[in-house]
């Protein structure tokens, strides 16, 4: 399901910055971008998506940007100074040579450093940011897909209309299907068993009976709208349901005897299949 959503949270020394975003996916497919400072955390964070979601393909970003108060202040270890500040006096006496200046011994490994960290609380605010992100991005979801159970409520509420329709077709179409066929052999003017003639009448009626298919859309419909009530992860059944639609309809489209059974069966699959379009979209 589509959605999208993005945190931001000021530490005391760094600006966190999280997005999440999400696009319909057959399965749950995770991926990370973090700072190498925060990596150890991808399996947490990993674990922590996959409680909350089911199905979509995810994309997670965290930025960490120097703070404006943390300013370019640097660390400076002044017993490496004063050990090197000696050390220089004495090389620089022994061979006449010029003392280093300062920026050269601040260049120096070990002199200055950026203030260190706290590892424990940049984790812990990187956490307690993705679940709020991870909530925003839920309920982004959840809004999301309250709209699509909508139209395919609407959808599912005309498929039962189509099927209710043809039921009522069936009868009359039975009946002029017969009619045709002995108002052909009337015209024909010709002697025929009577047995063997209620025979095929018979036939073709049972070949062109879908009272069968449509108590099986009927019962798929229901179906749909027991599953969408339900509520929760359900994007799979309802999928699986859009083919078991779509294959009646199919049937019922062979069996047609009628341009109007046919036009049903044509609204019925056009109905189908923009609702399976959108179920992809549904977790």
């Amino acid at each position: 399901m589509t959605a999208f959503a993005r945190e931001n949270s000021n530490t005391a020394r760094d600006v966190l910055t999280i997005e999440l975003r999400t696009v319909n996916h057959r399965y749950l497919d995770c991926s990370f971008k973090l700072p190498d400072s925060i990596r150890a955390l991808e399996p947490r964070l990993r674990e922590r998506l996959g409680k909350t979601l089911a199905r979509g393909k995810v994309d997670c970003f965290v930025r960490i940007q120097q703070g404006a108060e943390r300013g370019p202040s640097l660390s400076i270890n002044h017993e490496n100074l004063d050990a090197l500040v000696q050390a220089s006096a004495e090389v620089a006496e022994a061979m006449a040579t010029r003392e280093p200046t300062a920026l050269e011994v601040l260049q120096f490994p070990g002199i200055c450093s950026p203030p260190e960290q706290s590892e424990e609380a940049l984790h812990k605010a990187v956490l307690g940011l993705f679940e709020d992100a991870l909530a925003t991005l839920a309920a982004n979801r959840s809004r999301e897909g309250e709209k699509l159970s909508h139209m395919v409520g609407e959808r599912i509420g005309q498929v039962e209309q189509q099927v209710a329709s043809t039921r009522q077709l069936v009868p009359t179409l039975q009946q002029r299907q017969r009619d045709k066929v002995l108002a052909r052999i009337k015209e024909l003017n010709v002697d025929v068993d009577q047995g063997r003639l209620e025979q095929e009448l018979v036939y073709m009626a049972q070949k062109s009976d879908v009272d069968e298919e449509l108590d099986r859309l009927d019962a798929h419909v229901s179906e749909v709208r027991r599953t969408l009530k339900k509520g929760g992860p359900c994007g799979r059944r309802l999928d699986f349901l859009m083919q078991e639609l779509n294959r009646e309809a199919n049937t019922l489209s062979s069996k047609s005897t009628s341009s109007d059974t046919t036009q049903n069966s044509v609204e019925l699959k056009v109905l189908i299949e923009q609702m399976r379009e959108q179920i992809q979209n549904i977790e």
